[in-house]
């Protein structure tokens, strides 16, 4: 009984959401400022991390740029002038989603061009097989050959 309630709680505590890093020293008293700063940080990469928000990231470089985040908001920064900020300070690197522009294009272009070329690649392999199967007959059978598949032929099958 008490493994089964274990693997129950076990399994609750593993299905929750991640946990979030910002601590409460860090909350603004305002709910719908704090909210536009948690938008933010979601969209915020964590420098050290690299693959994580600064809203999930426990790393003190994570903890200072949700701080200026929240002292941008408290200064009257629009969210647009937040990020313009901090792409200004730590280049277009610290966005989790790169703006579209012309030095981004090929970032953006790139996978769904590599899907259309190996799709167009598997197209024209699968046009080139059924081409190549239906033109070229299959060479006739040598004697020996023709002597074993009638052996084969008269055979009887093999139950298992």
């Amino acid at each position: 009984m008490r493994r089964m309630m274990a693997t129950i709680v076990a399994l609750a505590l593993l299905a929750l959401p991640a946990a979030h890093a910002v601590q409460p020293d860090e909350i603004m008293s305002d709910p719908a400022r704090e909210s536009r700063a948690r938008d933010l940080s979601r969209e915020l990469r964590c420098m050290v991390c690299q693959n994580q928000s600064i809203d999930d990231s426990d790393a003190p470089l994570a903890r200072d740029l949700r701080l200026l985040v929240r002292e941008r908001i408290a200064a009257g920064d629009s969210n647009s002038q937040v990020l313009d900020f901090l792409v200004a300070r730590y280049g277009e690197f610290v966005l989790l989603k790169p703006r579209l522009e012309r030095q981004t294009i090929l970032l953006w272009l790139l996978a769904p061009l590599l899907l259309f070329g190996g799709g167009l690649a598997l197209w024209l392999q699968i046009r080139r097989r059924s081409r190549s199967g239906a033109d070229v007959p299959a060479p006739p059978l040598t004697p020996d050959e023709e002597a074993r598949l009638a052996a084969l032929m008269l055979e009887e099958p093999r139950s298992s």
